[in-house]
Parts: C-alpha cells; sequence; structure tokens
C-alpha cells in the first residue's frame, strides 16, 4: 500500500508539476495555467502548492508509481477575489493518470486546505465535479451568495468557508488574469 505524503512546492519540483498537469489533462491549459500563476506575485501564495509522494507502506507497493518519492499529484490554491473581498480559487488539481483513484490528489488537496487555514485564509471557491469536491466540505457557491463571472451550473461552483465563525463575504467572483476570464 503506498502512503501518500504531501508537502509544499519547493523550486525543484516545477518541472515534475508541469508533468503532472500534463499527463492528467488532454491540452497543456493547467500546466500553461500553473506556470502564469506562480510567475505573478499578486495571486501566487507560498507553501499553497501542494504535492504528493508516495512512500512504502506495510503490505508494500513494489512498482507503485510516487512510492520512490516521485511527485504524482498537485493541487494548487491561488488568491481570487470577491467583489474585492480575498478568497482562494482550488485550481488546478491533477494527478498523473497512473496514481489516479489513489488517494493522492484528495491528500494534495486536503494538505492545501489545511495550509490555508493554519495561514489565516477562509474562503475557497472551485469550479468542479460535485460528486467529488464536497468530500471535502464544498456546497454550492450560491448558498454563500457567490456567483461566478461566467455561466456555469450551480452545482460545479462551490465554495467553502475554513472558518465557520467568520463571515464570507458575497458577490462575484474575481479569478485572477492567468485563469483568461
Amino acid at each position: 500500500m503506498t502512503i501518500w505524503t504531501t508537502r509544499p512546492e519547493t523550486t525543484n519540483d516545477i518541472t515534475a508539476i508541469r508533468d503532472i498537469n500534463l499527463a492528467a489533462f488532454p491540452t497543456s491549459g493547467e500546466a500553461d495555467l500553473v506556470d502564469a500563476l506562480r510567475a505573478d506575485p499578486e495571486v501566487w501564495i507560498d507553501g499553497l502548492s501542494m504535492v504528493t509522494e508516495g512512500s512504502e507502506g506495510s503490505e508494500g507497493s513494489e512498482g507503485s508509481e510516487g512510492s520512490d518519492g516521485t511527485l504524482v499529484g498537485h493541487a494548487l490554491l491561488t488568491r481570487c477575489l470577491v467583489d474585492g473581498a480575498p478568497a482562494l480559487a482550488l485550481a488546478p488539481c491533477a494527478v498523473r493518470p497512473s496514481a489516479q483513484r489513489t488517494g493522492a490528489g484528495s491528500a494534495a488537496i486536503r494538505a492545501a486546505l489545511d495550509t490555508a487555514r493554519s495561514m489565516g485564509e477562509n474562503l475557497v471557491l472551485v469550479l468542479g465535479h460535485s460528486d467529488y469536491y464536497p468530500r471535502f466540505g464544498f456546497t454550492p457557491a450560491s448558498g454563500f451568495g457567490i456567483r461566478a463571472p461566467f455561466e456555469v451550473p450551480d452545482e460545479a461552483m462551490m465554495a467553502m468557508a475554513l472558518d465557520d465563525t467568520r463571515p464570507v463575504p458575497t458577490g462575484t467572483i474575481q479569478y485572477p488574469a492567468a485563469f483568461g476570464v
């Protein structure tokens, strides 16, 4: 069994992160997005780009990708705004195809959310599969009075407050320029 470990990216991981995104998606769009976000000091937050690597578990995982410390997953949180108030966008999340459905992506997402919470962040937004992201605590953003700046199915635009004792801004999401929206 592979035990997934997570950590913030380092400069030595940049090529591997690009490779993960190129392997996980049919075009270079997500890999290019990560590179563009990393280059924007207004939206990049050190420590919120998480990678997943594997280590040998008690049952062994001879030959499992990632079991040798190879990076197999990535999750990125960057600054966005909701009517001018700070929030985070979770995008993209990627896992090498050979390690998909093994928990590698979930590990990276949970680590990124935990780190964001520890940094005092509160609101995280994601546009994604409504059958996947609720496991982390995401619910439709419309329930918070938050909407995307483009047409999207209500169940796909999701939000999560990391501290439910703090207020959450309402209004329209303003994505970083790199998103092209």
